[in-house]
């Protein structure tokens, strides 16, 4: 394996990351004015704060991630960061509108107790996250689909040849994945009635979540070159996601939360993954002219570049996991509502 190989991988296992830590913030944001519906109006706003804290010590380090991701992608594939990011200019300038709309309405919703300042910051916080996974889904699908691309690697296309049928499908499969992984997390976050309205919109959200994988899928191997891939095959990844999302919904069902959450982690990683596995060794894809194309060499920095790089990260990447590592476990036991009073 040479170095624009591993970085390939690296950046993947970044991306992969963001998506197991974060994607459940975001379906706990999602759920937000949902599953904290009330007559009495201080119970909501207890309800949507216990909600919150279940996320609230981790969901900007879990941002980390995609960060580095971003600045990982510059450092060792700088062509690739600039085609995408000019490319997609708009959609990821609304990207990160919803991520700085959803940090700052964490922070100020405990600003000011008037019921109307709360409840803008909290429509807010579910708008960022919906918007956000919305968004990286049609990313990620355009980047496997393929945009127009000219000789230079310039991107040659328009905000709507973006959302098209298939990136729709992805980014709206993306959305609900969340809403049900974020559901099993606040099952197994908190106690009372919360956990029941958690769990059961978890089981109503499996089957729609199935099937738009399920057609996901299909769609994929109509819109990529997935069924020509050889070695490790994506296709084989892709179907250990649609069984291990079908044993989430097992999982659900017996109420063993814990396993269903494993179960949906793996279905993000291995949907992640068989992504980068249809990329490869391209990292964008020129459609309709394959030639064009951006590749893990001609987009890469000099190798002296990436072993730098590599060293840095042997040293930082452990340190990194180590401290989310020791966060989740400070902050592993159930919520109640006794918690919010404070607030």
């Amino acid at each position: 394996m040479d170095l624009n190989t591993l970085w390939f991988l690296l950046i993947a296992v970044l991306y992969i990351g963001f998506f197991v830590l974060e994607g459940f913030d975001f379906g706990v944001g999602v759920l937000l004015p949902f599953l904290s519906r009330d007559k009495d109006p201080a119970l909501v706003d207890r309800k949507r704060r216990l909600m919150i804290n279940t996320f609230g010590p981790h969901w900007d380090g879990n941002e980390v991630w995609l960060i580095t991701a971003g600045g990982a992608t510059f450092a060792a594939f700088p062509q690739w960061y600039a085609t995408m990011f000019s490319g997609f200019y708009l959609a990821l300038f609304l990207l990160l509108f919803a991520l700085i709309l959803r940090g700052i309405a964490i922070e100020f919703r405990s600003k000011d107790a008037n019921p109307r300042w709360r409840s803008l910051w909290d429509w807010s916080i579910f708008a960022g996250s919906a918007l956000a996974p919305l968004l990286i889904g049609v990313a990620f699908a355009n980047l496997v689909r393929g945009v127009p691309l000219d000789a230079d690697m310039n991107y040659v296309g328009g905000f709507f040849n973006l959302l098209n049928p298939y990136a729709l499908l992805a980014g709206i499969t993306t959305l609900l994945l969340c809403a049900f992984y974020g559901a099993i997390f606040l099952s197994l976050k908190v106690s009372g009635e919360i956990e029941e309205k958690a769990h059961s919109t978890a089981w109503r959200l499996w089957l729609p979540v199935v099937l738009l994988l399920l057609a996901l899928l299909a769609s994929t191997y109509l819109a990529t070159n997935i069924a020509t891939k050889t070695g490790i095959s994506p296709s084989i990844i892709a179907i250990m996601g649609i069984v291990a999302i079908l044993l989430s919904g097992y999982f659900v069902r017996r109420r063993m939360n814990g396993w269903a959450f494993g179960m949906t982690m793996l279905t993000f990683a291995t949907a992640l993954l068989s992504m980068f596995l249809i990329l490869y060794p391209l990292v964008m894809v020129s459609n309709p002219n394959p030639e064009f194309s951006l590749t893990i060499y001609n987009a890469a920095s000099s190798p002296y570049t990436l072993k730098v790089m590599t060293i840095v990260a042997l040293i930082f990447v452990p340190i990194v996991l180590l401290y989310q590592g020791w966060s989740y476990w400070i902050f592993r036991k159930r919520l109640t509502m006794e918690s919010t009073l404070e607030y």
